[in-house]
């Protein structure tokens, strides 16, 4: 825990410590034969002494680029947090580390010309357009602090998705670009420190020229006007060599997480109070907070089957951090997410509503079921299954369907237990990182060396689950679960799964493309049996739920009136908690976590007129059944013979739905 302290004068002395000592751990551990000759070696290596030529372009360098990128990311989240005058504002939380990465996936797909013409180019047109779109979404709340940080995170999850969809279809060209992109600092030449020490030194001494009108925003908006200061020119200067710079990184060496975040929050928590202050010591805390996390990363390389990617170390050391930060930081001006949609007027006839609705999940089914693209030889060509191939129906697509609808069913009842149980619209498994802390439990069953028994990933699941609930509840109580911090500590758990998307990419394991294909939301694998299994399990729970609609119908109006009302608040919390957790786990489990299901469901039945508890549940029951299969059908038609997978497709619908109702606020 970090204390706090006249300097962080303290804190650079401590990171360059454990720098030096790490560094001179891995330099005796991967060149011990060059002892005494390691200064050579570095600064004029003798060209027919192979060893010292190896030393020279790869250990050297990546120090200095290691220190060079951490001190421009920390250089780029002081100036969007100072422009912003938001404390969780960062390369990372702006999503603009995520639309670079984007951009040169594209780039490298379809115009690789382009990347001769300057790789940092391209990376910085998809860092303008994410940020771009953060504005835009959070502009209507006055660029809120927590609303613009909302809006970021979700762009970063659909830039997310979106490359993960890319990676799917063009895997073989796109493997070794995402183990770059998950910031790897292997250097074998010293161009990319070259290519950064220009670039940052420049971005640096044009910020040292908005340094004093920069510093006026220490004042109230309408003060630094009447000082002459054009905010609109201020906020797009400062925005653009933050941007700037966050791109020549990525371009150089890959998304590196949550540095341009962690620099300037530790330096003001430590004792920095003025912008001056602020960037003179994130500067060399960031540089030191990468090299110690990258040194870190070489002397776990001799115990981990290949190099862990140092950004996505930094993601992982850097959830937690914000989750640590959350309450520590104040989020002035933050709107707040009312639950208007809870009191949407209410249909005259919602059975008439949910007749319909039943009849359209069958339609859907019946759909996905007899018709599809068949092969002829090379040609492929739609038809509709006629009874000669029930076999192949039966083997094929039915366990796809029916898998894909109780997922979808249990994502939609968890997401409305969690929205009324919270009075929160934007609340879902998925948002919350439920979902997340499924799949990390089972990436850690794969990770470590643990038997893998039948039952086992549904124990890690449940478990992960359990943990993510327990951290929201810990990071969330003392603001009385505000809905915003709420869903921004949910967030940060989903980018911890991230981070360890990131490391099992980077492996040579081989269970890694099975694991890749559940991340991104697959029904490849399912089989009759499991079909079963899923359907009962969804169908048990659903019965479990329904009984609830009483808590359902007054947890909503707020704790004390539920109590008033006669309910039990730490009970039925507990119960429908519990509920969420087996629902998230079951669905998870078979589909993965990429989707938003749970999110999109409850509010498409609201619009519908579905206001009362029972008809909620039963009406987003079954949208979630409807949206589920139809994706999954369209993952496997779309792009026929090629398929994108169902968590993949519902993800990219319900990530637009989600900055929608972002841009509503």
């Amino acid at each position: 825990m970090i204390r706090r302290a006249r300097s962080p004068l303290w804190l650079v002395l401590l990171l360059a410590a454990a720098t030096v000592v790490l560094g001179y751990v891995n330099l005796a551990t991967q060149f011990g034969d060059l002892q005494g000759q390691w200064w050579q070696a570095i600064v004029s290596p003798d060209d027919a002494r192979i060893r010292q030529v190896i030393l020279h372009f790869t250990l050297a360098p990546r120090l200095l680029v290691a220190l060079m990128s951490g001190a421009a990311l920390a250089l780029a989240g002081c100036l969007m947090q100072q422009v912003l005058r938001n404390p969780l504002a960062s390369p990372a939380t702006l999503g603009v580390t995520s639309g670079a990465q984007m951009a040169l996936v594209i780039a490298t797909l379809w115009a690789p010309g382009w990347m001769l013409a300057g790789r940092e180019w391209i990376a910085l047109a998809g860092g303008v357009g994410a940020a771009l779109l953060v504005l835009t979404l959070s502009w209507r709340a006055r660029l809120a602090p927590m609303v613009v940080v909302l809006s970021g995170m979700v762009v970063s999850l659909y830039a997310g998705a979106v490359s993960s969809a890319l990676l799917i279809f063009h895997q073989q060209s796109l493997t070794g670009l995402f183990i770059w992109g998950s910031g790897a600092l292997a250097q074998d030449s010293w161009d990319d420190t070259r290519f950064l020490a220009l670039r940052v030194g420049l971005v640096l001494v044009l910020s040292l020229f908005l340094l004093r009108p920069l510093s006026l925003l220490d004042l109230e908006e309408e003060n630094a006007k009447s000082l002459g200061i054009s905010m609109r020119k201020l906020r797009f200067a400062a925005l653009g060599l933050g941007i700037f710079v966050t791109a020549c990184v990525v371009s150089a060496v890959g998304v590196i997480g949550f540095i341009g975040l962690a620099a300037p929050a530790i330096a003001r928590l430590s004792g920095a109070r003025t912008l001056r202050q602020r960037l003179g010591w994130s500067l060399p805390i960031g540089a030191l907070l990468l090299a110690v996390t990258d040194q870190i990363v070489q002397a776990l390389s001799p115990f981990t089957a290949a190099l862990l990617p140092t950004g996505a170390m930094t993601a992982a050391f850097g959830a937690p951090l914000l989750l640590w930060l959350l309450p520590r930081l104040s989020l002035g001006g933050t709107r707040p997410i009312t639950s208007r949609a809870m009191v949407l007027p209410r249909r005259v006839h919602p059975s008439r509503r949910l007749w319909l609705l039943a009849s359209i999940a069958i339609a859907v089914v019946i759909l996905a079921l007899g018709f599809g693209f068949v092969l002829e030889g090379r040609a492929a060509h739609p038809a509709w299954m006629g009874l000669d191939d029930l076999g192949l129906v039966i083997d094929w697509r039915l366990p796809r369907v029916m898998t894909a609808a109780a997922a979808g069913l249990m994502l939609a009842l968890a997401g409305t237990l969690l929205q009324r149980m919270t009075g929160n619209p934007m609340a879902s498994p998925e948002v919350l990182g439920i979902s997340a802390g499924v799949a990390i439990g089972v990436i850690a069953l794969m990770l470590l060396p643990l038997g893998v028994a039948p039952l086992s990933t549904s124990v890690t699941g449940l478990a992960g689950a359990i943990a993510s609930m327990l951290v929201l509840v810990a990071c969330n109580r003392r603001s009385g679960f505000a809905p915003e911090r709420l869903l921004l500590t949910g967030i940060a758990i989903s980018s911890m799964l991230d981070a360890m998307r990131a490391i099992v990419l980077a492996s040579d394991d081989p269970r890694a493309q099975e694991l890749l294909s559940w991340l991104t939301g697959s029904t490849y694998y399912a089989s009759l049996e499991s079909t079963g299994w899923v359907v009962v399990v969804a169908l048990v729970l659903m019965a479990l739920v329904l009984p609830l609609q009483r808590w359902l119908t007054l947890l909503p109006l707020g704790a004390p009136t539920a109590k008033a009302l006669g309910v039990d608040i730490d009970r039925s919390r507990l119960t429908l908690l519990a509920l969420v957790a087996l629902l998230t786990v079951a669905a998870t489990l078979v589909v993965g976590p990429l989707s938003f299901v749970g999110l999109l469901a409850p509010h498409m039945a609201r619009l519908m007129g579905l206001n009362r508890a029972r008809h909620q549940l039963i009406g987003a029951g079954l949208l979630g059944v409807i949206v589920m299969v139809a994706a999954d059908w369209l993952g496997r038609n779309l792009f026929f013979p090629y398929q994108l997978p169902a968590g993949v497709v519902a993800a990219l619908i319900g990530g637009l739905y989600f900055m929608w109702g972002l841009r509503r606020l």
